[in-house]
């Protein structure tokens, strides 16, 4: 019985090997879950033609939104595991959905081998420009000093900005009211009716930019290369703070691993092209490059992370 094992594991191994060898000689569809002209939709793009011109494939996007990206995961988890159809997937979808819904389509770790993670964008904290708070710890002594009236707007409940904001809220105990929005609407702050709001970089960027916003930190661990003057949630005294969007790339469950291997390597040293790096981090996005032992155990320890979170803010899904 141990020898028949062991031939069917060397024959499954060497059948993975011939199909990597071949690998791809056809198109291949990368699925996104969310609408065109959104951060995950336009990063999968720019990546996708960079990957059809490194192997001479075509390479199609196919946008298919709906439950926070976890239709477009769910239709990749049924798919053929033979890397022709590949998940560009956020975090949202992956890390933060399962807690949300009553019934989960799929099972990010168990229905889909991670590739790579890609990319990371952290989200800005941006203040209407009358709001007398220069500062994160100024925002923190107004919004203690007038408890409940305080407010900020998030792109939807659920959403890491939603996420964002929650631990802002709990971490420091502070009485401030969420306002739910479909995506990135901001433009109640910038006319005063919500007193701040934490958005994707690339979403709020040029806002901020142009001064109709007051930018006062990003939540990521470092500070974005797209506007590194802004100091981290942490460097603004908020400890431990990190609450990022970011992307990877993934498979159906069952792809061979020489075709997750040869996917991996082709993916990071297109995202590392200095050319696309500093196109990603014009739209606010960094690159890195973790492999798939790496991406599962993000996956695992976030999923973890943000159930206590929800669990505790009592966030709903379809709030």
């Amino acid at each position: 019985m141990h020898l028949i094992r062991t031939a069917l594991i060397a024959l499954s191994l060497l059948t993975g090997a011939a199909q990597a060898q071949n690998y791809p000689d056809r198109t291949i569809r990368i699925l996104v879950g969310f609408t065109p002209g959104s951060a995950t939709d336009i990063s999968a793009r720019m990546f996708a033609q960079k990957l059809g011109e490194a192997w001479s494939v075509p390479v199609t996007v196919e946008n298919l939104p709906g439950a926070g990206g976890s239709v477009g995961g769910e239709r990749v988890a049924k798919s053929a595991p033979d890397g022709y159809t590949l998940y560009w997937g956020a975090n949202g979808a992956l890390t933060i959905n399962p807690s949300l819904q009553t019934n989960p389509t799929f099972e990010p770790l168990r229905d889909l081998s991670p590739v790579a993670r890609l990319l990371v964008m952290p989200s800005i904290l941006a203040v209407n420009n009358d709001v007398p708070a220069k500062s994160v710890a100024e925002l923190i002594a107004l919004a203690r000093a007038k408890p409940g009236t305080l407010s900020y707007a998030s792109p939807g409940a659920g959403t890491p900005q939603h996420i964002a904001g929650e631990v802002f809220k709990s971490q420091l105990g502070l009485d401030i009211v969420h306002v739910p929005y479909r995506g990135a609407n901001f433009t109640d702050v910038i006319g005063g009716r919500v007193t701040m709001t934490f958005q994707n970089t690339g979403a709020i960027l040029p806002t901020v930019r142009e001064g109709k916003l007051r930018g006062l930190a990003v939540t990521s661990l470092t500070r974005s290369t797209a506007i590194p003057e802004l100091p981290t949630m942490i460097e603004s005294g908020v400890a431990d703070f990190e609450a990022t969007s970011w992307f990877g790339l993934l498979a159906p469950a069952g792809t061979p691993a020489p075709i997750i291997a040869k996917l991996y390597r082709q993916a990071t040293e297109i995202v590392q092209h200095p050319q696309l790096r500093e196109s990603f981090g014009k739209i606010g996005l960094d690159v890195v490059t973790d492999p798939p032992d790496v991406f599962a155990g993000i996956i695992r320890t976030d999923t973890a992370k943000w159930a206590k979170v929800i669990r505790e803010a009592g966030i709903k899904g379809s709030e």
